[in-house]
């Protein structure tokens, strides 16, 4: 059964990120976006996190959240896919279910 868990909020701000990633199984999705697109970037503290559960789990973020913010493409963590926001809606479509972390 896979879940898609978003993230809205800056890892710097608050632990949601850290709780959807220890939370998601194997399978699982995470879509990063508004604030959330912060746990995205390379060279962060986040970074290693995210790259060592991309074995098990998909990431995404959402690009017009990432304009809206200044950041490039290219300052991604690599393995990280921009969707807009047809594609966030997909993401939602094709998994069973969402689980929010605020």
């Amino acid at each position: 059964m896979p879940i898609i868990h978003t993230v809205n909020k800056s890892p710097y701000e608050r632990n949601s990120l850290d709780s959807a990633i220890s939370h998601a199984l194997k399978g699982s999705s995470v879509i990063m976006y508004e604030d959330g697109v912060y746990g995205a970037m390379k060279g962060t503290a986040h970074a290693d996190k995210v790259s060592g559960a991309m074995k098990d789990i998909s990431f995404y973020v959402l690009g017009p959240d990432l304009k809206a913010r200044g950041i490039d493409e290219s300052k991604l963590i690599d393995g990280v896919k921009v969707v807009d926001y047809s594609g966030f809606v997909q993401l939602t479509v094709d998994n069973d279910k969402v689980s929010a972390w605020t």
